[in-house]
């Protein structure tokens, strides 16, 4: 009996220690996710906005721009896929992983080559693990994006597009992230970033139903060939936000699971402990009651 209340002892010890690194771990999440959401909801709306001036050139103007125009048959596909640095976050990593996969997937049976470019500690381990290759690695920055590493990723993937797809090149750009809903939910979510495809903003009409004049200057190529960077850029470094945020949310309600259970543990692993403790005190009763009945006896 001795023996087996020790060891419920030192599981309660294991357990009290656990949560508190758990409800360390939840605190810091709950403190930076204010501070993401924040930057969420200021990208946001510059992103709308740069969107909905992109499509606006693209829709009233007759150029033909190379990041603007459908392929006739596309051969070679990019999937950006965004996750975190570390772990402890539920089924953060897993579901975007997973997106990732299935996209992956479709487009090899619409007979297009894939190739990965990989933004997250966790993505570059997946595939390292599986063994399989990436373009191109950014790690370190997830959890406080910085929009010079969106520059940086949104130059390449945007030289990967116009460079042939016989010298090295893709046809199409996906990006694949867990978009911030709220606190509780996090989904993930697949965007066709290349060729553009957006038409946010460019069906409005005044009451009369006439659709707005637009003017170009210097002319319309030149407006694309500066607008479009600003847009990739801009749409990256916004996935980059809400997966940031969304990892936040994740890790805070990963470890509030976390502490909850080790609550649950340490309330059962008392009760156990209590019980052997009971049962050990009735059994040296037992055995003083009996040694004082044989001693009467022998008399």
């Amino acid at each position: 009996m001795g023996a087996q209340l020790r060891v419920y002892r030192q599981k309660i010890r294991s357990a009290q220690t656990t949560k508190k690194i758990t409800r360390a771990m939840e605190l810091i999440s709950a403190s930076r996710i204010q501070k993401a959401q924040q930057r969420v909801a200021a990208s946001t709306p510059y992103a709308r906005a740069v969107t909905r001036a992109v499509s606006a050139v693209a829709t009233y103007s007759n150029v033909d721009h190379i990041l603007t125009t459908e392929p006739q048959n596309p051969t070679r596909a990019a999937i950006v896929v965004f996750t975190s640095d570390r772990g402890l976050a539920g089924a953060f990593n897993s579901q975007v992983l997973r997106e990732a996969s299935e996209l992956r997937t479709r487009l090899e049976n619409e007979g297009k080559q894939v190739v990965h470019y990989l933004i997250g500690r966790k993505a570059v381990q997946y595939f390292q693990f599986r063994r399989r290759e990436s373009e191109a690695q950014w790690i370190g920055g997830t959890d406080s994006p910085d929009f010079e590493t969106a520059r940086e990723i949104g130059q390449t993937i945007v030289d990967k597009f116009v460079q042939p797809t016989d010298e090295g090149g893709v046809d199409e750009i996906h990006v694949v992230y867990n978009r911030f809903v709220s606190m509780l939910v996090q989904t993930p979510e697949t965007v066709r970033l290349l060729p553009l495809e957006v038409v946010e903003g460019v069906g409005e009409s005044d009451a009369e139903g006439v659709l707005p004049l637009y003017e170009f200057e210097p002319d319309a190529d030149t407006v694309l060939d500066s607008l479009l960077p600003v847009y990739i850029e801009s749409r990256i470094f916004n996935a980059m936000l809400q997966s940031s945020a969304a990892k936040h949310a994740a890790t805070q309600k990963a470890m509030k699971a976390a502490s909850d259970n080790a609550d649950k543990l340490i309330r059962d692993y008392t009760r156990l402990a209590n019980n052997a403790r009971q049962a050990e005190i009735t059994q040296q009763i037992s055995e003083i009651v009996g040694g004082a009945d044989a001693l009467s006896s022998a008399k």
